[in-house]
């Protein structure tokens, strides 16, 4: 009975921190999207615009739900639906985010001051 007094807060806690790491990801992602253009996504080939912030849109509200809701029942940590979202947002940071941001540059990512090298 006395572990429980202990360990409970401790993993309450870690759930906070990694809900609050996961909503700022998943909100980084969907303001990202929502700053570059149209065209850019079509241009590298991933997708569109719309599919992506709906993704990534659908992703935040997960993350929002998950974050303030209070323990227990479906609402609580929302188990896989919290995993996906997740998913959802890092893929788009790691693969179609670098894409989207050099189609929107304009050129390659390895320029100098004086050309590319």
């Amino acid at each position: 009975m006395d572990g429980e007094l202990i360990i409970r807060p401790v993993e309450q806690a870690v759930f906070f921190i990694l809900a609050l790491v996961a909503l700022g990801l998943e909100l980084w992602a969907v303001v990202d999207c929502a700053r570059h253009r149209a065209n850019a996504f079509e241009a590298t080939g991933k997708r569109t615009k719309a599919f992506w912030l709906a993704l990534t849109g659908g992703a935040a509200l997960i993350g929002v739900i998950s974050f303030f809701s209070s323990g227990g029942g479906f609402f609580g940590t929302l188990g896989l639906f919290g995993l996906a979202a997740v998913v959802a947002a890092s893929v788009y940071l790691a693969d179609v985010r670098p894409a989207v941001k050099d189609a929107g540059r304009g050129g390659s990512r390895n320029t100098g001051p004086y050309g590319p090298w």
